[in-house]
């Protein structure tokens, strides 16, 4: 798909949160939720103030996020800097 070799290290995850999970825990806002799609880490978008998914990414080399975001099924790789509409199942 595109070229991604990320992609195979989709898993099947549960969400760790309701919200950002790094936010809750700091009483913090976000704008937009991003799902890990390698661990399950809810973060907030790069529009956040706190920008906790790319930093989640930068502390994991967790490459494939999922907007966590109702109604919405897009994912990005971060290393690739590429845009998915869907995103393979697991």
């Amino acid at each position: 798909m595109n070229g991604c070799e990320h992609l195979r290290e989709i898993q099947k995850v549960t969400p760790s949160a309701d919200g950002c999970e790094d936010c809750l825990k700091t009483g913090d806002r976000w704008v937009h939720l991003r799902l890990c799609e390698i661990c399950g880490h809810v973060g907030c978008c790069d529009s956040s103030p706190n920008k906790h998914a790319t930093k989640h990414f930068h502390a994991t080399n967790h490459a494939i996020i999922k907007s966590f975001e109702s109604g919405e099924d897009w994912g990005y790789c971060y290393p690739d800097d590429l845009f998915f509409e869907t995103l393979p199942a697991k």
